[in-house]
């Protein structure tokens, strides 16, 4: 019996080619579909960036954020908000970020060594006292942090607002009973909120920004945070990430950061 010959591509029936070509060319298509979907998401990484920043900055840097890509079609600007200290210690364990806004200087000379150049303040804030809607607690002023009948919320120590409340402790001679010590300023906040506390020692912009009323105090003014901003060294987005900056810095972000209750310089 003879064997079969093989065919050559060539020497092959018309529709055998046909449907091998077919295939072909459908590998071909979905080779530049990849290829395409490749590029758009790298030029999709290359106008993304993300922002690390205090937990007092949720309101208006997510304000600005908005502006910005809006300003800048095709960009988007992702944001982790936190309290600063824990912010700086992802930073400084590697974590992605472009830029990086504290609440503290103390903070951000942490990651001094990862900034791309010096940073610079943008905002200065205040602590003042929070009450739910009608004060139960009948707060009047600081001295009721010290009374342990009230049910009291600050931050913890390792935090700027709990380092600002330290402060103004100790300048006031009070020492503080608090039932909860919160990791950030916004966690404060919502005990307040909820009317979990009778009182909370949050930031001035926390009280515009929420339904709770604000009691202010002289103490206050001892121990102000400054808030500065930098680029970080490890960017990869360098040029949109100094753009986010100079956004901050700029007429409309002191617009947005005066109307929210912050000092800007």
């Amino acid at each position: 019996m003879t064997t079969p010959k093989k065919l050559s591509l060539t020497q092959r029936p018309t529709k055998t080619r046909h449907r091998i070509h077919r295939g072909l060319a459908g590998l071909s298509i979905v080779a530049l579909a990849v290829t395409g979907c490749a590029a758009e998401d790298a030029n999709a990484s290359d106008n993304t960036i993300t922002v690390f920043a205090a937990a007092s900055l949720t309101d208006t840097f997510t304000e600005l954020g908005e502006r910005f890509e809006d300003a800048n079609p095709g960009t988007t600007v992702n944001f982790s908000f936190g309290g600063s200290s824990g912010l700086a210690q992802q930073i400084l364990s590697g974590a992605p970020a472009d830029v990086f806004a504290s609440a503290a200087t103390t903070n951000m000379d942490q990651v001094s060594a990862e900034t791309a150049s010096p940073p610079t303040l943008f905002a200065t804030n205040e602590l003042e006292i929070a009450v739910p809607p009608g004060n139960p607690g009948d707060v009047t002023g600081l001295d009721d942090f010290a009374d342990s009948g009230l049910k009291i919320a600050i931050c913890e120590e390792s935090v700027p607002c709990g380092q600002a409340a330290a402060a103004v402790f100790v300048a006031a001679g009070i020492t503080p009973q608090p039932d909860t010590l919160e990791r950030d300023v916004k966690a404060v906040l919502t005990k307040v909120v909820l009317g979990e506390v009778d009182a909370g020692l949050v930031y001035r912009t926390d009280v515009l920004a929420a339904d709770v009323t604000g009691i202010a105090f002289p103490e206050s003014e001892q121990a102000r945070n400054d808030y500065p901003i930098a680029t970080l060294a490890t960017t990869s987005n360098p040029d949109l990430a100094d753009a986010f900056v100079e956004y901050v810095l700029s007429e409309v972000g002191r617009e947005v950061l005066s109307a929210a209750g912050f000092t800007v310089p």
